[in-house]
């Protein structure tokens, strides 16, 4: 029994335009994120959903709220699904993150997967090691189902390389925008890539931009 999940980057924040390390600091969504929300909505109307989870940072559970309040589903709200922790970074922009902290940001930009951000940041296999138990969790919880999961777009990178069978330390050569749809399975033993990044029903989206 294959379990279908529908991941979805939260809007558009006024950090990323800024792009701005937002990790675990709760930034809302700007009007334009709130518009994208309510397209990502609208494009799911027609899906039938046995479960919806959200990280509980803003932005993502506003742009979780208008899919549930458009589609009638309850929504469980889950600190597990949050962004990875950035430590120091946090609040930086990645050209100040770059100049203030050369050594650390070359070990962030070439995916050290043991690099673990100063002052209570993550290292990537940390961050990736909670992705893969919370979305295992919830697949597990819902086998043979469909579930709508609304994150970050750090959390995304992690569920494509799941999905895909990629390391985590090679560069991404994929896209994580704002508000798109994108779709992975699991059949009880093994993750799979079902699509990425669909975006028609948005007019524009920033990509995640180096796991912002």
């Amino acid at each position: 029994m294959s379990t279908r999940i529908c991941l979805v980057r939260h809007g558009e924040t006024p950090w990323n335009t800024e792009r701005r390390l937002q990790g675990h600091i709760d930034i809302p969504l700007n009007d334009h994120g709130l518009i994208q929300a309510k397209a990502t909505a609208a494009s799911l109307a027609g899906e039938r959903f046995d479960a919806a989870y959200s990280s509980d940072l803003t932005r993502a559970r506003q742009t979780a709220e208008a899919v549930t309040t458009h589609n009638g589903l309850s929504l469980t709200l889950d600190a597990g699904l949050r962004e990875r922790h950035y430590g120091i970074f946090q609040a930086l922009t990645y050209d100040e993150a770059r100049e203030r902290f050369p050594a650390e940001y070359h070990r962030f930009e070439t995916r050290d997967p043991d690099f673990a951000f100063p002052e209570g940041g993550e290292s990537l296999r940390e961050f990736a090691r909670r992705i893969h138990d919370k979305l295992s969790a919830i697949a597990d919880a819902h086998r043979g189902g469909t579930v709508l999961v609304v994150t970050h777009g750090g959390v995304l990178d992690i569920a494509h390389r799941l999905a895909a069978g990629k390391p985590l330390e090679t560069p991404r050569d994929f896209t994580i925008p704002n508000a798109a749809l994108n779709w992975i399975g699991h059949d009880g033993d093994n993750w799979s890539l079902i699509s990425w990044g669909e975006q028609r029903h948005l007019d524009s989206a920033l990509d995640e931009l180096n796991n912002a």
